[in-house]
């Protein structure tokens, strides 16, 4: 490469990890061109996945101000540059790689935290942003129908007790004589 195109290579990496609020790190060797088109459009709109040189990589992460990646930049590399949801895509890839094997996940960082491939592949197993927050809504939903419930009991008590009241009276008024004029 030219000094120029290199430059401007790790300009857009740079810009990449700078847009980025995870990336993960992976190997593709044995992979062919249809399985890496696949597994772009596995990963949809969340993520851009990107094969690049590591040299130019690990510059570019050290000028973004992400740290250590330094040891995942070895032998083939593609980076998923994360923009949505970490754990979707941590997912897509875990998925994708215990369907082929040659894909490799090295490691990766989140917030600026980096990730072993061990943190990566736990990092899947947590349940997507949208699924917590649904249970959130049906936890906080039981929560006011409970309360609503228990706020609605001493009037609904109130009620039944005056009603009985009320029987008992126009019971005991019905069984006397009508005072006399």
């Amino acid at each position: 490469m030219a000094t120029n195109d290199k430059a401007a290579a790790v300009a857009e990496l740079q810009e990449k990890f700078k847009n980025s609020n995870a990336a993960v790190v992976t190997a593709y060797t044995g992979l062919t061109v249809a399985q890496l088109k696949t597994l772009r459009r596995s990963l949809g709109e969340n993520a851009q996945y990107s094969v690049a040189k590591n040299t130019l990589s690990k510059i570019a992460a050290k000028e973004a101000g992400v740290n250590g990646l330094d040891e995942y930049f070895k032998g083939s590399t593609a980076v998923a540059f994360v923009t949505g949801d970490p754990v979707a895509t941590a997912k897509g890839l875990r998925d994708f790689a215990k369907e082929n094997p040659a894909l490799v996940i090295k490691g990766g960082f989140i917030d600026g935290k980096s990730l072993t491939a061990d943190e990566v592949n736990r990092l899947a197993d947590i349940e997507s942003r949208e699924v917590l927050l649904a249970k959130l809504a049906g936890a906080l939903q039981a929560t006011t129908a409970k309360a609503a419930a228990t706020f609605q009991a001493p009037l609904t008590k109130f009620v039944r007790t005056a009603d009985a009241l009320r029987a008992k009276v126009e019971q005991e008024g019905a069984g006397e004589p009508a005072p006399a004029e």
